[in-house]
């Protein structure tokens, strides 16, 4: 209990810290606040090491296409992927909920770096144009799009099903869908305490080419992460 707490007050401590240096970002190429977000991946990692006795595994980087345009579909189970994947990825643009970007100075920032909001259950403009927004930012910049399909975090047992946005975006974009499992519920879960002497492990697994079947691609990722979720455990 006593350890979460320090290492909650840590890295929120200095997450507020990071940004508040990176506010000049603002007014500067894009680059240099899409630094800070790696800043902000390394330095969770810092603090789950020193505070936690947390360990990070990377399992499949090979699998990383190198030469053609991809997209990422990750589970979401804490805040921990939200920072760490900017640690592997090539300044990746996130798709979010919109009141994220409503938040002072971080939400600026996740603006900056291009991330795409929508508004949940909701039919208005700004989701109309969802789709043209990923399909430009991928076709301009080369820049991975990060989803998570579960559009919630989640507790690490609930294998819920997927939305259907995924299979949209795969469908829309005709690209590879690389897909990622991990395990960071087990150490930081959305509600509970923090767990100590843990390892997360971030599973990423083979790319699915373009050219399924909305409905095929929905239901092999689903079952794929799943399956996967539960040999990383």
């Amino acid at each position: 209990m006593i350890r979460g707490l320090i290492f909650k007050f840590f890295f929120y401590i200095g997450s507020v810290l990071i940004c508040i240096f990176f506010i000049p970002a603002l007014i500067l190429p894009q680059r240099f606040t899409s630094f800070g977000g790696k800043i902000l991946g390394h330095w969770i990692k810092i603090c789950l090491f020193v505070f936690l006795s947390v360990k990070i595994e990377i399992k499949g980087e090979q699998n990383i296409p190198l030469d053609r345009p991809f997209f990422i579909a990750c589970l979401h189970q804490s805040l921990f992927e939200t920072f760490f994947l900017q640690t592997i990825f090539n300044s990746p643009v996130f798709i979010l909920k919109k009141e994220l970007l409503k938040i002072p100075i971080f939400g600026w920032q996740l603006k900056k770096i291009g991330s795409i909001s929508i508004d949940r259950d909701k039919v208005n403009r700004e989701n109309l144009g969802f789709y043209d927004k990923i399909i430009s930012i991928t076709s301009n910049t080369k820049r991975p799009v990060i989803i998570f399909p579960q559009a919630t975090r989640t507790l690490i047992d609930d294998k819920i099903p997927f939305k259907k946005g995924v299979s949209k975006i795969y469908e829309k974009l005709n690209f590879m869908c690389l897909p990622i499992a991990l395990n960071s519920g087990d150490v930081w879960p959305k509600s509970g305490k923090l767990r100590t002497n843990k390892t997360i492990t971030v599973s990423i697994l083979n790319p699915f080419p373009p050219g399924l079947s909305g409905d095929d691609f929905q239901k092999k990722i689903e079952e794929d992460l799943y399956k996967e979720l539960d040999k990383i455990r």
